[in-house]
């Protein structure tokens, strides 16, 4: 694995996001992490596929941008990896190939890619996907974080109705023994009565 340190990020905003890049080409992946760098990415390079997941599950990152056709394990089978993997399963990726084929698109679309970009490639094309794939990931992050704290209210509140039915119960039930109370004691006077009418 190469590392390039991000050089003085044009947009500081972006320098806590960090994408790894996947790629047999050696040569790419030096292009692209310092085209990234220069845009304020923190970017990790691997040149192999299993290299590439042990990176994933050892860091994590916010984005992987993903060579199609490398040798042995190729970028298909690593976004299978990625995608049927419980905490990677939401990962943007997007797909870099030579194959400039509809099927390589569709291929990679139908595999879980967030997007697909044919090489050679404009780098500022890319970088306007690299900016609307992370823009897409955030607004799914924090819907996922509302939609949790939302759950968190519904169960807070569902156990408040809980309790108020237990307690409603518990004063029925006691409405119900002074009601038989008070039966009780009219019924004991009735007879006092009618015992001191007889004599």
């Amino acid at each position: 694995m190469i590392e390039f340190p991000a050089f003085a990020p044009a947009l500081p905003s972006r320098a806590s996001t960090t994408i790894l890049a996947i790629d047999d080409s050696r040569t790419n992946l030096g292009v692209l992490g310092r085209r990234l760098a220069q845009r304020g990415y923190l970017t990790a390079l691997s040149d192999n596929g299993p290299e590439g997941l042990d990176l994933i599950a050892a860091r994590g990152f916010d984005l992987v941008l993903l060579d199609m056709i490398m040798p042995g394990m190729c970028g298909l089978q690593v976004l299978r990896e990625i995608r049927n993997s419980a905490d990677t399963a939401d990962l943007p990726v997007i797909m870099l190939t030579g194959r400039s084929d509809t099927a390589a698109a569709v291929d990679a679309l139908a595999a879980g890619a967030d997007d697909h970009v044919a090489k050679p490639f404009d780098f500022d094309v890319l970088a306007a996907r690299i900016a609307r794939v992370l823009a897409q990931a955030k607004r799914i992050a924090d819907l996922k974080r509302a939609n949790a704290v939302l759950d968190a209210r519904i169960a807070t509140r569902a156990i408040e109705i809980g309790e108020t039915k237990a307690a409603l119960a518990a004063t029925s039930a006691d409405r119900q023994r002074l009601i038989a109370s008070i039966q009780t004691l009219n019924d004991q006077l009735a007879q006092l009565n009618r015992t001191s009418v007889s004599r």
